[in-house]
């Protein structure tokens, strides 16, 4: 195993630690390059998006399907410990991602993924799928990337990567820790998971009166938007306005991108000038989306329920309402029946719009606004329960992100024995 030096390669890692190209590592082979007719059935092969998305592989994560002759997929198999590289992304900063595969199901690799194999027993598999995530790793992979519409990395690149290699004991604890956070993190996403199914399924039934709170009875009423308040348009706010000030403003495409059901915080800030030519919004206001991709999607609702100095740009309508409450309006506008009608009015293919007219005559069933304040209140409850899980979710993400920082660099030692 050999110690090497150079521009680019890591530094500050312990010095029993020794560096070895990856070159000397590994044997390198591009992907199998099938006939169109063949995918679609056939052995899972690795693409590029179970690359990107994973750090270690099984074959359950692989959803592809290839047909190939017996020989050919000798060829192209990717055993259990290989590790596999992107060959090609959108952006330098996904360009040469590896995951490896702890599996023994059969599977072979695609064209735009390169396969490497394992020269001895050198490297834990488990370590590695971290170690080749690792800053210093991946600051040397992003610099041997090539192109300027898409990125593109080769074997002779990743040859010359230089990676650090703890004695194989610390490697495993290593491997161990970060598996540990690991597990966290999928425990907390699956929790995440079924709390927001269980919130969409309780929209489904509050919403549409399927399920009544205690305590109400009283028959629901069916509206038009028309008859619950006036109909006004956002106006200015281009894209190059979005962070000239500090006063809070939304413009449409937040609407699908970052507010969901009401306006939590703000993304777009404008100056006064700019602010002179925008809507102001006040107290209960409900914006709806006027242009989008889909009608599907067209017309999505957010409600404003805030009293900080806000404005509304182009592309929004906004219904000023009366006697409701805007909260539960805000969740009840984006059901299904809502969503379905929305989608009648649009107009446009390319680009999808609906106006303030055709807005005016979407129905929606009201029940007493004391009974819409409570459904309201029991979905911001859920709201708040996702979003503490997220934020849990998160701060576990950037504990271990901190960790494979000082692990994978030696900055911290797990296995004082060897360290020592």
């Amino acid at each position: 195993m050999s110690q090497q030096t150079g521009e680019g390669a890591p530094t500050g890692v312990p010095t029993d630690w020794p560096l070895s190209p990856l070159g000397e590592l590994f044997h390198f082979a591009n992907g199998v390059n099938a006939d169109k007719s063949a995918y679609g059935r056939g052995v899972p092969f690795i693409n590029v998006l179970e690359v990107i998305t994973r750090s270690h592989l099984s074959a359950e994560d692989v959803p592809g399907r290839v047909a190939l002759a017996e020989s050919t997929f000798q060829s192209f198999a990717v055993r259990r410990g290989d590790v596999v590289f992107n060959r090609t992304s959108e952006t330098l900063s996904e360009v040469g991602l590896a995951a490896v595969y702890q599996d023994d199901a059969p599977v072979v690799f695609g064209g735009f993924v390169i396969r490497g194999q394992p020269i001895g027993d050198d490297l834990d598999e488990s370590y590695l799928g971290y170690a080749l995530r690792a800053p210093i790793i991946r600051s040397q992979i992003i610099s041997q990337g090539q192109g300027a519409i898409r990125a593109n990395i080769g074997q002779s690149n990743l040859r010359r990567v230089l990676i650090p290699i703890p004695p194989k004991a610390e490697q495993q604890a290593i491997a161990e820790a970060l598996s540990d956070t690991d597990e966290l993190v999928a425990a907390l996403g699956a929790l995440l998971a079924k709390k927001q199914a269980l919130k969409r399924a309780t929209m489904q039934q509050l919403l549409t009166g399927q399920t009544r709170l205690p305590g109400f009875s009283d028959d629901w009423t069916t509206k038009r938007l028309a008859d619950l308040g006036h109909f006004l348009k956002g106006s200015g706010v281009r894209r190059d306005d979005a962070l000239s000030g500090d006063l809070a403003c939304v413009r449409y495409g937040e609407i699908y991108t970052t507010h969901h059901d009401y306006i939590r915080r703000f993304h777009s800030w404008i100056s006064p000038e700019v602010a002179s030519t925008a809507t102001p919004l006040t107290y209960g206001d409900l914006l709806f989306a006027g242009s989008g991709e889909t009608k599907e999607e067209i017309g999505k609702c957010v409600a404003f329920v805030t009293d900080t100095e806000a404005y509304a740009g182009g592309d929004i309508v906004i219904l000023r309402p009366r006697n409701v409450d805007s909260l539960f309006l805000g969740y009840a506008l984006n059901i299904p029946p809502v969503a379905i009608q929305k989608a009648s009015f649009g107009q446009g293919d390319a680009v999808v719009h609906i106006s303030a007219g055709a807005l005016a005559k979407i129905k929606v069933r009201l029940p007493s606004i004391a009974e819409q304040a409570a459904i309201a209140s029991v979905l911001t409850d859920f709201d708040a329960e996702i979003g503490a899980l997220r934020s849990r979710r998160d701060k576990v993400l950037a504990v271990k992100h901190g960790m494979m920082q000082k692990l994978l660099t030696g900055h911290v030692r797990l296995n004082q024995e060897v360290a020592t």
